[in-house]
Formats: structure tokens, C-alpha cells, sequence
């Protein structure tokens, strides 16, 4: 079972809005390759209101998912993408259904 997880809701900067979904798409290719990544969803909820959540079954693979490729873009690419800061919450996970 999955136990942690992480969430994070970003609001594109106008005019950005087709440069965040891109670098979301773009990074699946990057967390495929994090075997500790159980889950993980890029999200839109809105014009220009954006999250990813992603899932864990120990804090190790959250860690190793922080430290990760994807993790390391979107801080990079943040200033020029986002009206807000960064904010990513650590978040226990209560139940999961998770297909194999």
C-alpha cells in the first residue's frame, strides 16, 4: 500500500499556461524511470490552475522522488512559470486503490 504522498497546486503566470502543461506532459518521461514513484498525477483544475500528486509506499521513495529529475525542473523553471511560490505538502495516505 501507498503511504505517503505529495501535493502541490501551481498557478501558471498569464500567458504561461500552455508552458506549464508542457513541462507536466514532458515529465512523465522523467518520473517513469523513479521505480519508487507509485502513483503520480499532473492535474488541471482550471484555466490556469495546475497540481501534481504523487504517491509512495516509504518515505525513502518521496525523498528520492525530491530529488529527482522532474523535481529539479520545476524548480528551475518555477520563477518563469508560476504567480505562486512553490508550496509542496507532505501528505499521509489513509487508503489507496492502485492497479498493478
Amino acid at each position: 500500500m501507498t503511504t505517503l504522498a505529495l501535493y502541490l497546486r501551481l498557478e501558471a503566470k498569464p500567458g504561461k499556461e500552455q508552458d506549464v502543461e508542457t513541462l507536466l506532459k514532458d515529465a512523465r518521461s522523467a518520473v517513469m524511470k523513479e521505480p519508487e514513484t507509485k502513483a503520480w498525477f499532473a492535474l488541471r483544475l482550471g484555466p490556469s490552475t495546475f497540481a501534481i500528486f504523487d504517491a509512495f509506499s516509504d518515505e525513502q521513495g518521496r525523498e528520492a522522488h525530491l530529488n529527482g529529475a522532474f523535481a529539479a525542473a520545476l524548480t528551475a523553471k518555477a520563477p518563469e512559470l508560476f504567480a505562486n511560490a512553490l508550496e509542496i505538502v507532505r501528505v499521509d495516505v489513509v487508503a489507496d486503490k492502485l492497479s498493478p
